[in-house]
């Protein structure tokens, strides 16, 4: 295995994670917050068990599909998975959309628990599938990110253990400052995986397509290149519509 294609997977793979580790990590909190950390965490620790029972039995079912199919399949998707990730990040960085605030989320989660509570003391179950819902949830987008980039099945491990890495770094600091990580630059880190998942997108379905890219591996980065300039052009485009429209 090359480290011009493990180096970009981990990178993509711990990067998304991060961002996905982030939003369920609100939520958990949350739930601790207004029922304690019992309910929080018996729900996360389900969510968790569902993933792995999904990722075990996913895994041999993807080791039926031809490896070309599976590259094509997974590109496509890939891409359009990465598109939209990157728009929101374009429409966000040109103040068309409104940031995303892990902190006001955290306040909307906990005010509708608090609400809930209010209506029915025993809320004990429902604060638990809140916290299994949201693990759930995310967890799979990080499933699908692990499985779409490591399309090579030689890049599942380092794809994998960069997920992982992301996710155990948020539960512990998460579990150390009770409060959500509102400070973690959520749309940059967005922008950055949006660009790489669309470079890992365009990659794989040309591997699928069995087209030899110049300098293998290596072209992941040319295409990251490629969609960075492209999106910071979209930003500025979007930004100079949005002053017209203002005048």
């Amino acid at each position: 295995m090359s480290w011009t294609a493990a180096a970009p997977a981990i990178g993509t793979a711990f990067v998304s994670s991060l961002i996905e580790a982030v939003e369920a990590l609100t939520v958990v909190l949350a739930v601790a917050t207004v029922r304690g950390w019992r309910p929080a965490s018996l729900g996360a620790s389900a969510g968790v068990a569902a993933l792995a029972l999904i990722v075990l039995c996913l895994g041999p079912l993807l080791d039926q599909v031809p490896l070309r199919l599976l590259q094509f399949a997974v590109g496509v998707l890939l891409l359009l998975f990465g598109m939209r990730w990157l728009r929101k990040a374009i429409l966000r960085a040109a103040t068309v959309l409104p940031l995303h605030d892990e902190a006001a989320a955290f306040v909307r989660e906990t005010a509708d628990l608090r609400e809930r509570a209010n209506r029915d003391v025993q809320l004990d179950w429902f604060a638990g599938l809140a916290s299994f819902k949201a693990v759930v949830i995310e967890g799979l987008e990080v499933v699908f990110i692990v499985i779409a980039v490591g399309a090579d099945r030689g890049l599942w491990m380092p794809a994998g253990f960069g997920a992982l890495a992301a996710c155990a770094l948020v539960v512990i600091i998460g579990v150390a400052v009770h409060r959500p990580l509102a400070r973690v630059p959520e749309n940059t880190l967005k922008f950055a995986v949006g660009v790489m998942l669309s470079a890992f997108g365009l990659f794989w379905t040309g591997e699928g397509l069995s087209i030899a890219w110049p300098g293998e591996d290596a072209a992941i980065f040319a295409f990251a290149a490629l969609f960075f300039v492209t999106a910071l052009l979209g930003v500025a485009l979007t930004q100079r519509k949005v002053t017209e429209a203002l005048r």
